[in-house]
């Protein structure tokens, strides 16, 4: 399988095709929670390493958020020198294995790919996923001897682990406070175990335990605690990751209706409490024959897809704009139509209906059409005058976004926006010296890739700070 040389150089093997994902069949895995993509074996991942350029000005890496070294690692990927490869990984990034499979790869890294100006770009999502899938082969990472400082993390989503991580391995003593009862953030709350197996997560968890981070769960800072009472036990420096959950209302009637969700809640009661087990778990949840999912990003397709696993015999994406301007990842869309969700464009909620239980019945949306570029440049969502119709449901769920986690504000006297997101500089320091943020409390809701940077940006300026 090792791609041929001319005087110990690799030739590419660019007349291959991408190698096709590793895909459960969609009849099969839309009946239950099992990961749609088994990933690459060991062939496929060569093969597939074997299509790479190895371009002297890889633009790969600067479409990466944290500059991993994507030629590096594929380059240890054909040589099979897989712990290689997997160092190599994390010395920019700690989850490979997760990051391998959520982040938007078509929209950084792959999106520009050499390869994909010729044919289709190098599957680099999929071959970082086979990587960060055998962690045993990594090598131990240096860490610091202890320099007698403490940091508190807040949050244990991608950007606290990031953050805590880094700041463990530069000699700091580390506590995570994680407001539930297991760590890992919206990594485990917000995203189905058909696409990120919760073993995967606690794999990292796990890993940071080892590098002698401590967790403290069911630890709610800004209520139980606040940043002047984390001084006075001995911190020296707060990093603020507490994520963008607060879910953005719809604003018409009927929106508080029984068996009308918010994604975050709906996803929280599946994927962290197990509402898909009911009553073998105590969190119970509406399964729905007739599910509208109003939103077009990667959250709605989880909800959408959530509700197909859980009996849905008609799972609708509803969206303002068409297809083509759906901000969630190409697979995933490819993925929820494959398994039989519909895709309901231009349409826009009105009102939420009740039936005569009380409970929500139907939607009654707007149609639209689209009419002159945003200040985005995407087409502006126009109604269709006198185009309005009910769609029956007894599910129905909005993922139109999320804003600021309101217990940001309680954590400290620190300075926000006007939206509730906290100011911080390039570096994550906000207007109390002693107080890091970063992640989509300072961003607003973005990519694990994005937040595990904006960790290791903060954590290199608490130890230049501070260390």
């Amino acid at each position: 399988m090792r791609m041929p040389q001319v005087n110990g150089r690799y030739i590419p093997n660019v007349k291959a095709p991408r190698t096709a994902d590793n895909e459960e069949p969609a009849a099969e895995r839309a009946q239950d929670f099992r990961p749609v993509d088994k990933g690459f074996t060991k062939e496929m991942a060569i093969a597939e390493a074997n299509r790479c350029l190895d371009c002297k000005n890889p633009l790969c890496v600067q479409g990466c958020p944290v500059n991993i070294n994507i030629p590096r690692f594929i380059e240890a990927i054909r040589a099979e020198e897989f712990g290689r490869g997997l160092d190599i990984i994390r010395e920019s990034s700690m989850l490979p294995a997760v990051c391998g499979r959520v982040c938007p790869q078509e929209n950084q890294c792959e999106g520009v790919c050499i390869m994909g100006k010729r044919s289709e770009p190098v599957a680099i999502g999929q071959l970082e996923r086979f990587l960060g899938d055998q962690p045993e082969l990594a090598s131990k990472p240096a860490i610091a001897p202890k320099n007698g400082k403490k940091v508190a993390v807040v949050g244990s989503g991608p950007s606290g682990i990031a953050c805590a991580g880094e700041l463990a391995r530069n000699g700091f003593d580390v506590t995570v406070f994680e407001a539930f009862f297991t760590g890992g953030g919206v990594l485990v709350y917000g995203i189905p175990e058909f696409r990120l197996p919760k073993a995967v997560v606690k794999r990292e968890i796990d890993g940071l335990q080892e590098l002698g981070v401590k967790f403290e769960y069911n630890s709610v800072v800004g209520r139980i605690t606040d940043a002047d009472e984390l001084f006075e036990q001995g911190f020296d420096a707060i990093y603020i990751a507490t994520g963008a959950g607060l879910p953005k209302l719809l604003n018409i009637p009927g929106e508080n209706l029984p068996n009308v969700f918010f994604a975050n809640e709906y996803l929280t009661r599946v994927n962290l409490m197990k509402a898909n087990k009911f009553p073998e778990y105590d969190t119970p949840t509406k399964h729905g024959k007739n599910v509208v999912v109003f939103g077009g990003g990667n959250v709605a397709m989880d909800a959408v897809r959530t509700a197909k696993r859980l009996g849905a015999e008609r799972a609708i994406i509803a969206y303002r704009r068409t297809e083509d301007e759906m901000p969630a990842r190409r697979a995933e869309l490819h993925h929820a139509k494959a398994e039989g969700v519909e895709v309901l464009p231009l349409v826009s909620p009105l009102e939420f209906i009740a039936g005569e239980d009380g409970t929500v019945c139907a939607v009654r949306v707007q149609k639209m059409e689209l009419g002159e570029p945003d200040a985005d440049g995407r087409r502006r969502p126009v109604p269709i005058e006198g185009a309005i119709e009910d769609i029956p449901c007894d599910v129905a769920i909005s993922a139109i976004g999320t804003n600021a986690n309101p217990f940001a504000k309680m954590i400290g006297d620190i300075k926000l926006n006007k939206w509730g997101y906290i100011e911080a500089d390039e570096e994550g320091r906000t207007s109390d010296p002693r107080i890091w943020a970063g992640g989509d409390i300072v961003t607003g809701a973005a990519t694990v890739i994005l937040a595990m940077g904006a960790g290791k940006i903060a954590a290199a300026s608490i130890t230049k700070h501070i260390g």
